[in-house]
């Protein structure tokens, strides 16, 4: 089923960035698309012996994993899953994931990621707004008590409870339930057992799949939950098609991957739809084996490198800076990555320099959001890169500039504009909001609320957020210019930049600033480095140092809890 709606509202004719293109990529590329699940079939059908996920020491083939996906959906089916039916996802990155993500999909059903850290108000709220029905999840503690107070409170009707011990070699499970059994729920003395289906159950009965009829432009896949650009938790609606599509244009960019020989680390959770879409779904697109990590620890993470030699890393810039920040960085050899992508946040000019001398391997950077399931731009693997650029738009993609004013209008080349999307990657709407959904959409372009400017060449580059903009004396200033800066500094490790109450200024720029291990260096001479680079204006008028700066599930910098410092303090001043 091929997609008919690319670059609408556009002239194809001014794609500046159509002559920036890489060698062996096509920005016309046929793009067609195809029920998701179908990645998983192919894959287990043309490489059935390959390795798909291996997990602490346990690995299993795409064989494996593609025939319990079909046990899986078969027996999703008879616990009453059909077309439509949410089923939440509440899982760290394991096999079980793998299975359950496509299980889900090919019984009809939609994906509802949840984040494995929600508190039990983060859950009641989005079981409750997604209507999700099923909850998926393993026999941790951690997690299971929360999904049985769900079910308690009547807000969940049931759940399937996967195995945590099954997912380890035999001896490793054998030590887990001894060691730490304290970690492991017991279901089947739970209070709500009635409403609970062990995974053994489900798997149980070998009755046949019956398949589903999936449009793949209109059925949804996933509801990927989203604060978007207004704070607001959403679902945004993923079709199959557009998450299909945005992994065949993704695969596209880097044509030279080869089927069935690349190995890619998952350290990023699959709960998120960067690594949804760029680690998972990729991964099983070109049947590489998936180095899954159920949590990111840095010195772990070396080590898989080192053992595995993957190939692909997906990565937040905070994870890239963490591992140029390893005192022992030096020691292991990063030679057997082909390439890292970066997305999540900007990627800071002085990391990705930093990371691809200290390694040899090319960083590059791109750009998306969940509302676009979700990259939409990424720099050259190969050829003309620019730093401090989001890259140019994916195959089939439109990026257009639009006036800050009026988004219906497009601004003139070099000049700021919002970035508005046009691409088949683009959501359906958000789940029961057609108010905010109409909102977000300009014409056909779904609009993101970044700040961009556009080069002679195509290349993209991120000013800031709309909403992160500091009105400093009815001036703009951009926390980005302002943390960019800050990142030239050899001492400066981290930085978030925030705008805080001031009473001349109405606005200043406040700077939480983490240095370097074994580095130092006080707010006098961070200020001589800035002096040179910035405005006044842009000046930060306080420099706090941190020894941790918040960060969110991924590893992005993350500016809400320093946000809501400052608030607590101005109210209480």
């Amino acid at each position: 089923m091929a997609f008919t709606g690319m670059a609408q509202g556009s002239d194809r004719a001014a794609h500046a960035w159509i002559k920036s293109y890489p060698e062996g990529v096509d920005w016309h590329m046929p793009l067609v698309a195809e029920p998701l699940f179908s990645l998983i079939d192919k894959a287990a059908a043309q490489s059935p012996d390959r390795p798909c996920t291996s997990f602490l020491g346990r690995s299993l083939t795409y064989g494996e994993i593609g025939e319990m996906v079909d046990r899986a959906a078969s027996g999703l089916q008879q616990l009453g899953v059909i077309k439509g039916t949410k089923v939440g996802l509440f899982l760290p990155n394991s096999p079980t994931f793998v299975i359950y993500y496509f299980a889900v999909l090919k019984a009809g059903g939609v994906v509802v990621n949840y984040n494995p850290l929600y508190s039990l108000e983060e859950l009641t709220f989005q079981v409750k707004d997604s209507e999700t029905e099923l909850m998926v999840t393993l026999d941790l503690k951690v997690l299971f008590d929360k999904v049985e107070k769900l079910i308690e409170q009547k807000v969940l009707k049931g759940a399937v409870v996967c195995s945590f011990p099954a997912l380890l070699p035999a001896a490793k499970a054998v030590l887990f339930k001894l060691l730490k059994g304290k970690e492991l729920a017991r279901p089947r003395n739970s209070t709500v057992r009635d409403r609970l289906r062990l995974e053994s159950e489900v798997l149980a009965d070998p009755q046949a799949f019956a398949p589903v009829e999936i449009n793949p432009l209109v059925d949804i896949a996933v509801l990927q939950y989203t604060g978007g650009t207004t704070g607001t938790p959403k679902g945004a609606m993923l079709t199959h098609a557009n998450v299909y599509l945005n992994v065949t244009q993704i695969a596209a960019w880097a044509p030279d991957l080869v089927y069935g020989q690349e190995r890619v680390l998952a350290a990023l959770p699959f709960f998120h739809v960067f690594a949804m879409t760029v680690v998972m779904n990729l991964g099983v697109k070109v049947a590489a084996e998936m180095i899954l990590m159920p949590r990111f620890v840095l010195g772990e993470a070396l080590e898989l490198i080192a053992k595995h030699r993957p190939t692909i890393m997906p990565g937040v810039p905070t994870l890239f800076n963490a591992l140029l920040n390893h005192p022992r960085i030096a020691s292991y050899d990063l030679k057997c990555l082909k390439f890292c992508l970066s997305g999540g946040a900007a990627l800071p000019v002085e990391v990705k320099d930093s990371f691809e001398a200290a390694t040899g391997c090319s960083l590059v950077e791109g750009y998306g959001l969940s509302e676009a399931s979700p990259v939409v731009t990424c720099n050259p693997l190969e050829g003309k890169q620019k730093s401090g650029s989001i890259g140019l738009p994916l195959p089939g993609t439109v990026v257009s500039l639009r006036d800050l004013t009026d988004p219906m209008r497009e601004v003139p080349l070099g000049e700021r504009g919002e970035v508005c999307i046009s691409g088949p990657q683009v959501m359906r709407g958000y789940w029961n909001r057609p108010a905010e959904t109409a909102a977000q959409f300009a014409g056909p372009f779904l609009r993101t609320g970044d700040v961009g400017v556009m080069d002679e060449d195509g290349f993209f580059f991120i000013v800031d957020r709309i909403k992160d903009l500091i009105i400093c004396s009815g001036y703009n200033v951009y926390p980005r210019r302002i943390e960019e800066a800050f990142y030239e500094h050899v001492s400066v490790e981290e930085v978030v930049v925030i705008g805080v109450a001031d009473k001349y200024r109405g606005e200043a720029p406040k700077a939480f600033v983490k240095l370097k291990s074994g580095q130092s260096a006080t707010r006098a001479e961070l200020m001589s480095h800035l002096e040179v680079k910035l405005s006044k204006l842009e000046l930060p008028a306080e420099i706090e140092f941190r020894e941790t700066l918040p960060k969110t599930m991924i590893g992005k910098l993350s500016k809400k809890e320093l946000k809501a410092e400052e608030a607590q303090k101005s109210r209480g001043a």
